[in-house]
């Protein structure tokens, strides 16, 4: 076992667990070049504006890619932790690099990951993110923020909140006043794993330090998604 009887207990009742140093310092130096230097991240890179006007980058693929990227989401020290987290076979979901530039990265909404991925069919949220810090995560640069054990809640409707696709306003109004906000510092090297109801949100990056984070999403082998993949965009098992 990778995680003791009381992390699984924990990562129940709260929604996450956290795994330091998951990424030895030479590999996040090796993605901070690559990030720089790769047009492979370049070339897969979406733009997201905030209700402010601030943009955060996002490169996203569905399919690992035969480069650090996609060893890293194929690695045993990720998958084999997400497999125990969620009790079986998992497959490649997506993964995205998210990055925010000094002063100017913007905020994600409130959500929750289920919001978006229930429309690709999957029936249960028997899928877990592995969120990565590539350079240190903090308050001033937009580190990721969670209502902790707010993914007893269940799948809270989505749709558009200041430009972004977000969680019932309303909703994440009440759960601030019942889950207590958690801002996840982080490390470079360390990780979060979070089930796919867990509300979280960021705010825009406030310092001169960028925030760089690579997310690595997988599925349960029984959830894989049925019938027709309305979106189109994620892969079957």
């Amino acid at each position: 076992m990778l995680f003791t009887n009381d992390q699984m207990k924990e990562y129940n009742e709260k929604g996450f667990i956290f795994v330091p140093n998951i990424l030895a310092k030479k590999e996040v130096v090796f993605i901070l070049n690559e990030n720089q230097i790769n047009s492979y991240v370049q070339d897969t890179t979406l733009r997201s504006s905030d209700s402010l006007g601030n943009i955060t980058k996002i490169a996203l693929w569905n399919y690992p890619p035969e480069n650090v990227y996609g060893n890293i989401a194929r690695s045993h020290k990720v998958v084999d932790r997400a497999e125990e987290i969620l009790g079986g076979e998992v497959y490649h979901w997506h993964s995205k690099m998210n990055i925010k530039e000094p002063r100017t990265g913007g905020a994600w909404e409130w959500h929750q990951d289920y919001g978006y991925w229930y429309n690709n069919n999957c029936l249960t949220p028997d899928l877990i993110s592995c969120m990565i810090a590539i350079n240190p995560s903090t308050i001033e640069n937009g580190c990721l923020q969670i209502l902790v054990g707010s993914h007893k809640l269940g799948r809270i409707n989505h749709g558009q909140v200041a430009g972004q696709m977000g969680a019932d306003i309303i909703r994440v109004k009440e759960a601030e006043k019942m889950y207590p906000k958690f801002h996840v510092e982080l490390n470079p090297g360390d990780a979060i794993f979070f089930h796919s109801n867990l509300l979280h949100s960021s705010v825009p990056t406030l310092s001169d330090n960028p925030r760089q984070i690579l997310v690595c999403c997988f599925n349960k082998k029984e959830n894989s998604p049925f019938g027709a993949d309305i979106k189109g965009n994620h892969p079957k098992y």
